[in-house]
């Protein structure tokens, strides 16, 4: 069904991952949005152009941490090498997607289990944060954003699934870095509209047809290694039953050999 998106290009990957970033953008403005908005208005009319330097500052360090959290992920991944454990960690990653698209659709808030678990880890880091604050270049905004990347986020988790399931550290730190770069529209938009943007992101509407698309995403993800592991599997099937059909002629003409010497 997907199968033409799959083997049309090797950027596929980095496509969904930004995809994911830019659908899954409104979480992540319920999320970072709080601390985007102070660093924009902490920041005077009279000073445009640095409100813009920290903000974009901010996101680049944030990229920059999922970019770093995506290699680790990769790194790890690369060691199960191929076959059905790389298929089983893609379905397990569109498990994730589903689960995050039913949660933005706001129909099913089970992935949040994930943030828990991811809370105890970030108690760990968010004192650091307290070095950087308030920020007042940008510097210390960049710094801000790279331990702001390890917030506990659904969204993250379901793309570093995703990312773990590449197996690959570069691929897959390309692929946290396109899903970040899909979350910079909404979240610069945040930092500036912030009431347009939360207004319309809380339209129950927009969150159906996006957690919807966020699903489908997830089914594709599942679907291409399933088909992949049947593949194999039938062509292994086919390898098998071939095996002793060629036994059986090698034992045929060494027997017919035997028979003519005698």
């Amino acid at each position: 069904m997907f199968d033409w998106f799959n083997q049309s290009t090797v950027f596929a990957p980095y496509i969904t991952a930004f995809m994911l970033g830019l659908l899954g953008g409104m979480h992540c403005i319920g999320m970072c949005g709080g601390i985007i908005g102070a660093l924009s208005f902490s920041i005077s009319d009279e000073e445009k152009s640095k409100r813009w330097q920290i903000l974009t500052s901010y996101n680049i360090g944030r990229i920059s941490s999922y970019a770093l959290i995506g290699a680790v992920a990769g790194s790890i991944s690369y060691q199960f090498g191929g076959g059905h454990q790389l298929g089983i960690m893609r379905i397990l990653a569109g498990a994730l997607l589903i689960a995050m698209g039913l949660y933005l659709a706001n129909w099913w808030q089970g992935i949040t289990f994930l943030e828990r678990i991811g809370s105890l880890f970030w108690k760990k880091i968010q004192p650091l944060s307290s070095y950087v604050m308030p920020v007042k270049n940008s510097g210390q905004a960049f710094l801000l954003g790279g331990l702001w990347g390890w917030l506990p986020c659904g969204l993250v988790y379901s793309a570093l699934a995703y990312a773990l399931a590449q197996s690959h550290p570069l691929v897959s730190m390309g692929v946290m870095a396109a899903f970040g770069l899909g979350t910079l529209p909404l979240v610069l938009a945040s930092g500036v509209f912030a009431d347009r943007v939360k207004y319309f992101i809380r339209k129950q509407s927009v969150r159906s047809i996006i957690g919807i698309l966020v699903i489908l995403f997830g089914v594709w993800t599942i679907l291409m290694p399933m088909q992949h592991m049947s593949e194999m599997d039938h062509s292994n099937m086919e390898h098998s039953n071939m095996a002793p059909s060629t036994m059986d002629k090698g034992q045929m003409d060494h027997s017919q050999m035997d028979h003519s010497n005698h």
